[in-house]
């Protein structure tokens, strides 16, 4: 980077770009909400005390994806069941389920952010914590759920 050129934050590329922080945060705080069966309030509280220390932007995106992933949890579920091919939800590994989850919510309240942008960030994610066979999946999955979301 140029002396003196600041980027956006979060507008970076590779592993430590702060928005790929954040929406890794988000699914590990879905993960948490889901297995642990925690209300968002002891998500929010439980998950900082035990994650590494972030700067604010990284938190407060993971907090606003997470925040949208539950407000509209209902809706991306129904999306989920609709576009999964042989898939109940149920069946779905749960990291899957809720990168899953992490993404389309931030398909649905984060217009700003282009679909392709938002599935290439949750298959890179998919890579780290997913099994290698659940890429395709995903990929499947969040495309169909983008063609289905263009225009609406």
């Amino acid at each position: 980077m140029t002396a003196g050129v600041k980027r956006a934050p979060g507008h970076g590329t590779g592993h430590g770009s702060g928005r790929r922080k954040s929406r890794e945060l988000a699914m590990q705080m879905l993960y948490q909400a889901e297995i642990g069966k925690q209300t968002p309030e002891q998500v929010r509280e439980n998950f900082w005390k035990a994650a590494d220390e972030v700067e604010p932007e990284v938190r407060g995106f993971a907090e606003d994806l997470f925040r949208v992933a539950v407000a509209h949890q209902e809706q991306i579920d129904e999306l989920l069941i609709a576009n999964s091919k042989h898939w109940r939800l149920e069946r779905m590994p749960a990291v899957d389920r809720n990168l899953l989850r992490m993404a389309v919510g931030e398909m649905l309240g984060f217009k700003g952010t282009p679909f392709p942008i938002v599935i290439n960030e949750a298959l890179e994610i998919g890579r780290r914590y997913s099994a290698p066979e659940s890429i395709n999946f995903l990929n499947g999955m969040l495309d169909a759920i983008a063609r289905g979301l263009i225009g609406k």
